[in-house]
């Protein structure tokens, strides 16, 4: 028995920062291909559901049923990929010319937010985070004239998501893996598969693109990501 401690050295832990953003299209299901997206500015994660819903009987309360609960989330950029116009409901008629209002692709995405503490500051580590089953909303765009005061446009886009299946667990949207507590190792063959590599990667667990050569960036499914981490 010990008694407790508030705010020791090295426990006084934050999360800060957003970055190593890739945007996954979905094709065939799958999550195939990634696109390194710069210029994201933030990205807040908007849980809702779960709520409570009383039921009565016999003049008492009977017992509480819970809602189901879903992930949204709301993305703010300066700029994105151009595989994102396909996410974001536009077509290309011909090289340089788009239209709007078409059907929008689902997407998957992944990024980075940073883990500090009082001792290490923002380089304590990171927390990577992957979410499935996206679809975006039509946003608004504010394009005024350049005066004395400039400012580049902020591009913003609403999220819903649709949960995976992953055996064991009820179906999922996000998974975060933090880099402080993961297996290292598990976790760099991880991003070798979020990133994708160069020929030669030293990944101790294989993850595909054998012989040498590299592997394209793609999004594993939480199967997957589960596999990875159950590994011996």
């Amino acid at each position: 028995m010990s008694k407790l401690i508030w705010d020791a050295i090295g426990e006084r832990y934050y999360e800060t920062g957003v970055d190593h953003a890739v945007l996954y299209p979905v094709e065939n299901g799958a999550y195939p291909k990634g696109y390194a997206w710069n210029g994201i500015t933030s990205v807040s994660e908007s849980p809702s559901g779960a709520e409570d819903s009383a039921l009565y009987a016999d003049n008492i309360k009977y017992l509480t049923l819970k809602s189901a609960e879903e992930f949204g989330m709301t993305i703010e950029a300066y700029t994105y990929p151009d595989q994102w116009e396909e996410c974001d409901g536009t077509a290309t008629l011909a090289t340089g010319v788009k239209i709007g209002q078409q059907s929008r692709k689902k997407f998957g995405l992944s990024y980075r937010t940073k883990v500090g503490n009082d001792s290490e500051g923002d380089s304590l580590g990171y927390k990577l985070h992957l979410v499935y089953g996206c679809s975006a909303s039509p946003s608004e765009r504010g394009y005024q004239t350049v005066n004395d005061s400039p400012e580049a446009i902020s591009f913003s886009w609403t999220v819903t998501t649709t949960p995976i299946t992953l055996d064991g667990h009820k179906p999922v949207s996000l998974i975060t893996i933090d880099s402080t507590k993961a297996d290292p190792v598990k976790l760099k063959a991880l991003e070798d598969i979020l990133y994708g590599t160069d020929g030669g990667s030293t990944s101790i667990i294989p993850v595909g693109g054998g012989n040498g050569e590299g592997t394209d960036a793609r999004l594993p499914m939480p199967s997957e990501v589960q596999t990875i981490f159950a590994a011996g």
